[in-house]
């Protein structure tokens, strides 16, 4: 892997460098270090066979969007994370919503090399369960020093090169969901990190709706293996656990805000307001309008 060159199907539409490109190849892998800036309406296509790591040195989340579906429409479209983890195979699409300067680090490692960082501390199965899983991660105060520390050592070399791969290494530990134990999947239950991620990208959605898919893809797993997890985790099936937090976001508007029932509905996906109606009801056990009146003073 020493010869290592990273292969990455890349389409880009409005974005342009504002300084020369900065990288370094070391063993198996390649860093990249981008200043660059995209017009409102830019848009990018990812796709890798290896793992690939971004780690933004500014906030983009207000400016970014990122989906995994192919013609995503609106509603799978989600703000993009100051870092992110996008397992080999898995392609990626961006679009900005307002230009935006920005600078990020580019992390392309072969599988092979990432499994060298990981198995000996948590194992070859843990290792491959951690490379499956995406990561988006928007606190990253530890691993931007820690990119910040391999961007210099990427524009001026002046240490071994074990130095930056070990950086490299750390920044993969820190920010990869590694599993606590090999006998998590034994145990067929999710661990919190893919809790936190799931109810993560479920507030992220406008309307608060993922498919079983869409929330098996979040974690990493399969849609039959994540369908059965999921209830042995929760006591209850993705979707049912889903329309519970949607009716969860109902309550907010209904105490929070003058939206009626109607837009309430609509904002949340609901076919209209009776369908709303309907499953409040269900879980709440009042319909909206009387559980709004049980709020006010």
């Amino acid at each position: 892997m020493l010869g290592y060159q990273h292969s990455m199907t890349c389409h880009t539409e409005g974005i342009r460098p504002l300084a020369p490109v900065k990288w370094r190849g070391l063993d198996g892998l390649m860093s990249v270090f981008w200043d660059a800036e995209g017009d409102t309406g830019a848009r990018a296509y990812y796709l890798s066979p290896d793992p690939r790591i971004v780690i933004f040195f500014n906030d983009v989340s207000s400016h970014i969007r990122m989906t995994n579906q192919e013609g995503g429409v609106e509603r799978h479209y989600r703000r993009m994370t100051r870092a992110i983890y996008v397992p080999a195979g898995v392609p990626l699409w961006t679009s900005f919503t307002s230009s935006h300067r920005f600078s990020h680090l580019d992390l392309h490692v072969h599988k092979d090399r990432m499994l060298k960082f990981l198995s000996p501390s948590v194992g070859t199965s843990g290792a491959l369960t951690a490379l499956r899983r995406s990561v988006e991660v928007q606190d990253i105060v530890a691993i931007e020093m820690l990119a910040s520390l391999l961007v210099n050592e990427v524009s001026n070399p002046s240490k071994h090169a074990v130095y930056a791969e070990s950086l490299v290494g750390s920044i993969v530990a820190g920010l990869l969901d590694i599993p606590e134990n090999s006998s998590e999947r034994a145990n067929g239950r999710l661990t919190q990190a893919q809790m936190n991620k799931l109810v993560s990208r479920i507030n992220a959605c406008n309307d608060c709706r993922l498919t079983v898919a869409e929330m098996a893809a979040t974690v990493g797993l399969s849609e039959s293996w994540f369908a059965n997890v999921f209830k042995q985790t929760t006591g209850t099936t993705p979707l049912q656990w889903q329309l519970e937090r949607r009716i969860d976001v109902a309550k907010k508007l209904l105490a929070e805000s003058d939206l009626t029932i109607a837009d309430i509905a609509a904002q949340l996906g609901f076919s209209d307001q009776a369908h709303l109606t309907k499953a409040f009801r269900r879980i709440a056990g009042e319909t909206p309008a009387a559980w709004r009146r049980m709020q006010q003073p």
